[in-house]
Order: C-alpha cells, then sequence, then structure tokens
C-alpha cells in the first residue's frame, strides 16, 4: 500500500479499510450470538459502545443501508439496534476480525490504539456522565462523540504506525510540542482534519461532525466532549498533570460545580472503569482514592 500523501489521499485509502474490533468484542459477539434470545439488548448496546471501531462500523452500516422514507440519522447504538434488530445484528457483526490480530507483528502500533482506545472510553464515561448531569436530550450521542473523537488517531496506528509513531516520538522527545504541531510537521495536516473528512467520508452522522468541531465550541455539548477528550487525555499522563486543574474548572463552569466537585465526579467514574483494562490490554493511570461522599 503506497503511503499517502495528502488529506484527501489518506481519506480515499482509509475510507476502503475493513475496521478490525477489539479482541475482548470478538469475544463478548461470540458469546452473546451462542446466548441468543437470552441477552438483554442493552447488554449489546454496552458491549458495541466500549470498542470505538465497533462504534463506527455499526453507526456507519445503518446510515449507508437505511430506506428511502428515512431522512433522520441514526446518532446513537441504542436506536441502530431498535432499527436492526437483533438477528440482522449478529448477521452483519457477529463474525469480526481483530485489532490484536492485525497487530500482532507490530508490538508498539497494538500498544499504542489500545491506550487511544482505552483513553475514549474514559472520556465516553466522563462526558455521559457530565451530559446526564446537564439533563442533556441524549446523553449517548455526547458519549459516542466523545468515544470517536479521537478515531482518526486509532486509524493512524492501525492502517499507519509509522506515521503514529513518528508523531508519538516527537512528542516524547520535545514534552512542549503541541500534538497538532507534530501532526502537521510528519502529515500535513492535522489529526483532527482527517478526523472530520473521515466522519463525512463514512458517512457517520451529521450530528458527530457537529460535536467534534472545536468550531461549534459555544454549544455547550461541544464544549462537553471537547473537556472530557481533554481530561481524559490529561489523566491518561497521569493524575497529578499540571493541566488538570484547569480542565476541572472549565467543566465547572459548564456544570455548575466546583472544580473540586468535578474532581470528585470525575475520580468516581474512573474509579467504576478501573475493571475495564481487560478490554484494551492496557492499564490505564488508577485515580486517586475517591472523596467520600
Amino acid at each position: 500500500m503506497r503511503t499517502p500523501h495528502t488529506l484527501l489521499q489518506w481519506v480515499e485509502m482509509l475510507r476502503q479499510v475493513e475496521l478490525p474490533v477489539l479482541a475482548h468484542s470478538v469475544a463478548e459477539l461470540d458469546r452473546m450470538r451462542d446466548d441468543g434470545d437470552n441477552i438483554a439488548p442493552q447488554k449489546i448496546v454496552d458491549t458495541v459502545l466500549h470498542d470505538p471501531f465497533m462504534t463506527a462500523k455499526v453507526l456507519r452500516y445503518l446510515q449507508q443501508h437505511r430506506g428511502r422514507h428515512r431522512t433522520a440519522d441514526i446518532t446513537t447504538i441504542a436506536h441502530a439496534l431498535m432499527m436492526l434488530g437483533l438477528s440482522p445484528f449478529y448477521t452483519h457483526f457477529g463474525v469480526q476480525s481483530a485489532i490484536e490480530d492485525k497487530l500482532s507483528g507490530d508490538r508498539a502500533a497494538l500498544e499504542g490504539v489500545s491506550k487511544v482506545m482505552s483513553r475514549a472510553r474514559h472520556a465516553a464515561l466522563y462526558a455521559r456522565d457530565w451530559a446526564r448531569l446537564r439533563q442533556d436530550m441524549d446523553p449517548e450521542e455526547v458519549m459516542i462523540a466523545a468515544l470517536l473523537h479521537d478515531l482518526a488517531e486509532m486509524l493512524l496506528w492501525c492502517f499507519a504506525p509509522l506515521q503514529a509513531g513518528e508523531i508519538a516520538a516527537r512528542q516524547r522527545c520535545d514534552r512542549t510540542l503541541r500534538s497538532e504541531t507534530a501532526q502537521q510537521s510528519v502529515l500535513g495536516f492535522r489529526l483532527i482534519d482527517l478526523q472530520l473528512a473521515m466522519v463525512k467520508a463514512w458517512d457517520l452522522p451529521e450530528l458527530l461532525h457537529t460535536l467534534m468541531d472545536a468550531q461549534h465550541g459555544r454549544n455547550p455539548r461541544v464544549l462537553c466532549v471537547g473537556y472530557a477528550v481533554d481530561v481524559a487525555r490529561h489523566s491518561a499522563l497521569g493524575w497529578h498533570n499540571a493541566a488538570l486543574p484547569d480542565d476541572y474548572a472549565a467543566v465547572g463552569e459548564l456544570l455548575g460545580l466546583t472544580p473540586d466537585g468535578v474532581a470528585h465526579r470525575v475520580t468516581k467514574v474512573a474509579t467504576n472503569a478501573v475493571g475495564e483494562s481487560v478490554w484494551y490490554g492496557v492499564e490505564a493511570p488508577i485515580p486517586p482514592q475517591a472523596l467520600p461522599s
């Protein structure tokens, strides 16, 4: 496969790839298919929402196979499953290839994509918690936008690990180097540009494009997604990261909480997610002891 040089070439290459999913997703799908009608639909939804690639595949399929009389986008996995039905879901998504198999010969790339997916899951959980607190019209929409916010970075680790590794190496060598500067230097564009272009190329719901695009930053739902991604990214570097107090203050303004109140909620969500490392094969930093309720 020739290395693309322009954003358009990258989009054209990536729009044709078959996305693998996490090995744990494969195992869970096999188990649920064997159990048949004994599995509650919400269990399937929860399984899909652990896996950014699986989430993208389900939404993409529904968008591309919607009937002529359906004009509204399917923006949640719960809605997608309701529209598709259990048997067709297993027919279309029951057999999947695993990321771990695809990257079995590249340990660095596997670790890279696993860390980004684990971080994305944490961002999704924070976004859902805050959306619920805000009494959002549909917290799962906000959750999915956070889960898929760094999809381009995951794609790079999976399908262009040399470039992903080079970006990471430059940032390790210079801790002051902004991620977008490193991306621009290696790729010629920012990953968010690729991200938004892939949302269009894959015909994912327009709402995802809006919620991921910082140009709509005055929208509280967009702020919720952006702040959740920031907290997940900074806490992944360690819970004493110097950027977190500013993150908590910004989230507090959005939610009407003190920074300590935000820290409490973040700690509680992260503590509950500690056991999810089995999905990603990497350990997220253990959160500090939760404050007493």
